[in-house]
């Protein structure tokens, strides 16, 4: 069987703390939108040297990052661009939306991934979506939505510029709250086909306000342009009211997820409840004599 191997720098601060920390976390979580580990390894190289590894299921068609993002040589490589469509990027949405909920309120022990973004989310054979590396990951004491006072974020969780929480960097504890934040920007991105570093965003403009600005009048103005490529040669069947009233939903949930207050941030599992009515809607067939967008 093809596998995935992480071998980690142990010359990297932290490292051998990540590798603990993966171990611990994957071997108490089972799901099916989260990647399988298979086996880890913990010995010495040839040369005496401490090594340590781990073990995963392939995943056929890497990241989302690299679907929305593909390099000069991937784009090179590829007899044809790949794109994913409206419908593909939501299913996605909706797999994290719902490894993430498992993780924080049906797992055994309650578990903040602390590193979400799209190179963390790998696709298999059928673009379904599977949260990895949970190398930052942190359980919480049951029944809590954060660690005690004396775990804060100070110990080393930062996460990823863009995608960690803004709470995060002024020392407060890590909670369920801040990995709301990272999916929110990362639906965000799914959808406009913009990083959250991308150098438009300075000073107050980031990609939660240029979204936000949008709601609802300009969401079509917003969505990354390939969507509409898709539409305007009628590669689907989904009405443009249809897809104008789901970009509105999806970016609301977007927005509201990424609020810089994690009090006004919603629960996950109230994500993937307004998700799946939204897939509902976007699979609507046309009514008769209705135009195709």
């Amino acid at each position: 069987m093809a596998v995935a191997v992480k071998v980690l720098n142990l010359q990297h601060r932290g490292a051998s703390r990540s590798f603990l920390a993966e171990c611990e976390a994957l071997r108490s979580i089972r799901h099916r939108n989260l990647v399988k580990i298979i086996t880890a390894c913990a010995s010495v190289d040839f040369q005496g040297n401490d090594f340590k590894a781990l073990v995963y299921e392939f995943m056929v068609n890497g990241s989302l990052k690299e679907w929305l993002h593909p390099n000069l040589t991937t784009v090179v490589l590829q007899e044809a661009p790949r794109n994913l469509n409206f419908l593909q990027r939501l299913d996605i949405a909706t797999n994290v939306a719902c490894a993430v909920d498992y993780l924080h309120n049906h797992g055994q022990t309650p578990m903040v991934h602390c590193d979400l973004k799209p190179s963390n989310v790998l696709l298999d054979d059928e673009l379904t979506g599977h949260v990895s590396d949970f190398g930052l990951a942190r359980f919480l004491p049951e029944g809590t939505h954060n660690l005690s006072s004396n775990q804060t974020s100070s110990i080393g969780v930062r996460g990823t510029v863009g995608y960690v929480a803004p709470e995060y960097g002024m020392g407060s504890e890590v909670s369920t709250y801040g990995d709301v934040y990272s999916y929110g920007i990362l639906l965000l991105e799914t959808f406009t086909g913009k990083r959250p570093t991308d150098e438009m965003f300075n000073g107050d403009l980031d990609l939660h306000n240029f979204v936000k600005a949008a709601i609802p009048e300009r969401v079509i103005e917003i969505v990354d342009p390939v969507l509409l490529l898709e539409t305007e040669e009628g590669h689907t069947s989904m009405r443009s009211h249809n897809i104008r009233d789901c970009l509105i939903s999806i970016f609301g949930i977007g927005v509201t997820c990424s609020s810089r207050s994690p009090s006004e941030r919603m629960n996950m599992n109230d994500v993937t409840d307004q998700l799946h009515p939204i897939k509902n809607k976007l699979l609507q067939t046309p009514r008769r004599g209705e135009r195709l967008p």
